[in-house]
């Protein structure tokens, strides 16, 4: 999924003169506080970590409590969804005017009708809202489906998406992985028969 990256960074964090005797578990406790957080130095939501300490000692901050800072290389899992990148999520709640989506479990998604291609039907079926392709029939997006779709714009604030489904390249994943597959063998076939037409008519015209 687009959006994804990895950082390694050099870091250094304040701990409690009351956590020194176990800097490992203040540490941790200190990045933790960071997750699930838009980060401007890190230009996206930091979703997990991994860390090693540098060195056994630590700088005193001068202070009525003299914090320590600790040294660290850090492994930054981070998500980044920028305009028009791809990313996917699960459907909770599909109506007639909206798909509402759920991303690593982070962040949330809506995707208005406006947004969502003309082929769309919504169809309430089995007390349930979905949306099925007019062209596609087997393209059916529903509570529970697993959606590709792209970015139009990132509340870092309330770790809100809003998203689009305008484009051919998105909509539920389990049909597009097969659709794509179809695509591919039969775009094979297509130039196959065109070999074989062009090897044919360059064998009557030398006939001729």
């Amino acid at each position: 999924m687009e959006g994804l990256k990895f950082i390694n960074a050099d870091m250094v964090v304040y701990v409690h003169p009351s956590k020194a005797s176990k800097p490992l578990q203040a540490v941790n406790h200190q990045l933790s506080l960071s997750l699930f957080t838009f980060h401007e130095a890190y230009d996206g939501i930091l979703l997990a970590y991994s860390f090693d300490i540098q060195h056994k000692t630590a700088k005193v901050l001068p202070g009525l409590i003299p914090y320590f800072g600790v040294n660290l290389k850090a492994k930054l899992m981070v998500f980044s969804p920028k305009p028009n990148m791809l990313i996917e999520g699960k459907v909770v709640k599909l109506r007639r005017e909206s798909i509402h989506i759920t991303v690593l479990g982070t962040c949330s998604a809506v995707i208005t009708s406006e947004d969502i291609r003309k082929e769309f039907v919504y169809k309430y079926k089995e007390g349930d809202g979905l949306l099925e392709s007019t062209k596609h029939k087997k393209h059916i997006i529903k509570p529970g489906s697993m959606l590709r779709f792209t970015v139009k714009s990132l509340d870092e604030e309330l770790l809100h998406v809003t998203g689009s489904l305008t484009t051919p390249n998105t909509g539920c994943i389990r049909y597009l992985s097969k659709h794509s597959h179809s695509d591919r063998k039969l775009k094979g076939h297509s130039d196959n028969i065109d070999d074989n037409d062009l090897s044919t008519q360059h064998k009557k015209r030398r006939h001729a």
